[in-house]
């Protein structure tokens, strides 16, 4: 997939901003601003919130609107680009928070489709629509996730993206050869955002604009220099990511397979792991968390296994 067939040159190494939640449920938003700081510090490509580790799904909308005036106005002043999350599974509230999120003027905005009730491929075209027209230009970003409730084919997505202009990009979830065939072949107009520990993988096939990504979860410095490394060495980025995904495999993902926390449980856990930032490991209110004791011995396998991302 060529640079210049891409609607849009969004790309590189995003990492996602985590809500701090403090032991009465409320958003400490000090620590907050300290973690988006520690963010522009580290230099990523840039800087989105309200994805699923933003728990966009469990805020008042007076919250909301804090989050993103933090963002906002703190990126504009370092000059690091930000991409805001209007996802929420009531189209209409998506709709409310994209106009707000309008007024930040930020690099793109974030939606999901409807989730409550799975959309058709019509229905989802006419949300798409009506989203772009209130994003009054601003590119749109469609976050497609493994758990949403209907995760689509490269052949779906490129039909309910394609008449939309303004969809400019899409985080989704890679798949085997056959899948990065079809991405290549219905795609290419789009800047695909993979995992982030597949990154590597999807840069070298030719498909992967970049990622919002869990590594920058666990190291915003490291995945960065990662990222960079893939430019320059795509090779030895590989082999990086093979440790990654080992790590991932061995020590982060069985506490969702084996004890059923949430993806942003996990986006949490990495985050104590790598200690960039004194957020915890606390969810809201119902969400169970892991015991940030966990991150300690953690955080001594993450270094030995993954030196680059830590030196």
């Amino acid at each position: 997939m060529t640079t210049h067939a891409r609607r849009h040159l969004i790309a590189g190494n995003w990492a996602t901003l985590i809500l701090p939640i403090a032991e009465d449920d409320s958003i400490d938003f000090d620590k907050l601003g300290a973690e988006i700081d520690a963010l522009i510090a580290a230099g990523v490509d840039g800087i989105y919130s309200n994805g699923t580790a933003g728990e966009f799904h469990n805020q008042t909308e007076a919250e909301y609107d804090r989050i993103q005036n933090m963002l906002a106005s703190r990126c504009r002043t370092a000059g690091m680009p930000f991409v805001i999350g209007a996802c929420q599974p009531d189209p209409i509230v998506t709709l409310n928070r994209l106009r707000r999120a309008v007024i930040h003027k930020p690099q793109a905005i974030q939606v999901i489709l409807p989730d409550w009730w799975p959309v058709t491929n019509l229905e989802a075209i006419d949300f798409l629509t009506r989203v772009s027209d209130a994003a009054e230009g601003i590119p749109l970003i469609l976050y497609n996730p493994p758990h949403a409730k209907r995760v689509l084919s490269p052949v779906e997505l490129a039909e309910v993206c394609g008449p939309c202009p303004s969809v400019v990009g899409i985080k989704l979830a890679d798949g085997d050869d056959i899948w990065y065939a079809q991405a290549r072949a219905h795609l290419a107009e789009f800047s695909l955002f993979v995992p982030g520990h597949h990154l590597a993988t999807g840069m070298k096939k030719g498909v992967a604009a970049g990622a919002f990504s869990n590594v920058a979860c666990l190291s915003p410095r490291g995945a960065q220099a990662w990222t960079e490394l893939m430019h320059t060495d795509i090779d030895a980025a590989v082999e990086i990511e093979g440790r990654i995904c080992a790590f991932m495999d061995h020590h982060i993902v069985p506490f969702r397979r084996d004890q059923g926390y949430s993806n942003a449980a996990l986006d949490k856990l990495l985050c104590a792991i790598g200690n960039w930032t004194p957020i915890g490991t606390r969810l809201r209110w119902p969400y169970r968390f892991i015991d940030e004791g966990n991150a300690g011995e953690l955080r001594f396998i993450a270094e030995t296994m993954l030196p680059e991302l830590f030196s």
